[in-house]
Formats: structure tokens, C-alpha cells, sequence
């Protein structure tokens, strides 16, 4: 019986008239500090360009905090360019895939499932208060992997 209710709690896809009864709970803004994180998914995408930065490729990365007994997602943008490698490097580093002063062929599909350690603040733009990711800390060698995570 208990597997069978642990199978009706999984995630799933849901059918266009399923029936639903989840509701939505409140936007958790993470306090200023240093939290453990893993990567739950990246997404390609492309960055139309700006004032600051040209077109190019973007990788959206999931970044997921276990905080107080809740789960938070934070979507990261990731941008392509010459100019924003040392994020790149930042990022890569603290998930233990890129190697200090070494050069490094971005894997992408090995992100999903890594862990690290990242500075959050909060953000308010346009009235609105969001977890905006300030720094990734590089991987030190006795960190293990974290599943903090549900």
C-alpha cells in the first residue's frame, strides 16, 4: 500500500482534463546568505541581446535550495559569451566539473544532478522581490555531494 501511495505522489504529466486540486503556496525569498544547492535541469535558449550584452546562446539552470522544510527553485541565466566566461568558470568550478586554472569543454548534459554552494540575495525589480544568485563558490575538494534536496 505504501508503494502504491508513493506512486500516486510522483510527479507526472498531467492529461489536458485531468483533475486538479493543488494550489500554489507562497514565493519563498531566500534571507541574504550561502546556500547549498543541485541542479535540477538546464535549458537551451537564446539571448536576443541588450544594452550590456550581444545575442548570443543562454543556458537556463534550475538551481535548487532546500530551505526550512521547503523546497526553492531558482532559474539562473547562464549567458554564452566572451564576456561572462569567468561566470561560466564560476559555475562549472562549483559544481566540480571544471578544474582550477585548467581549460574546460562546457558538457551540459552532465549538469543536471551536480551540487554546489552559491551566494543568494534578494532582488526587487519592477515591485516585485525575487532570489537572484550572486556568486558560485568553487567545489573544494572534500565537499561532497549535497541531497539536501526532496
Amino acid at each position: 500500500m505504501t508503494q502504491y501511495n508513493n506512486q500516486l505522489n510522483q510527479e507526472r504529466e498531467l492529461a489536458w482534463d485531468d483533475e486538479i486540486s493543488q494550489e500554489g503556496g507562497e514565493y519563498i525569498v531566500l534571507p541574504a546568505g550561502d546556500y547549498d544547492f543541485v541542479v535540477g535541469s538546464y535549458e537551451r535558449g537564446r539571448h536576443n541581446g541588450s544594452e550590456k550584452l550581444p545575442p548570443c546562446n543562454k543556458a537556463t539552470v534550475e538551481i535548487k535550495i532546500a530551505y526550512n522544510g521547503e523546497n526553492v527553485s531558482i532559474y539562473h541565466n547562464l549567458f554564452l559569451h566572451t564576456s561572462t566566461e569567468r561566470m561560466l568558470s564560476a559555475f562549472f568550478k562549483s559544481i566540480g566539473l571544471k578544474k582550477d586554472g585548467e581549460s574546460f569543454k562546457m558538457n551540459w548534459n552532465a549538469v543536471p544532478g551536480c551540487s554546489g554552494r552559491c551566494k543568494v540575495e534578494p532582488n526587487t525589480y519592477n515591485g516585485n522581490t525575487y532570489n537572484q544568485i550572486k556568486k558560485f563558490y568553487p567545489r573544494k575538494e572534500e565537499t561532497k555531494e549535497f541531497n539536501g534536496w526532496k
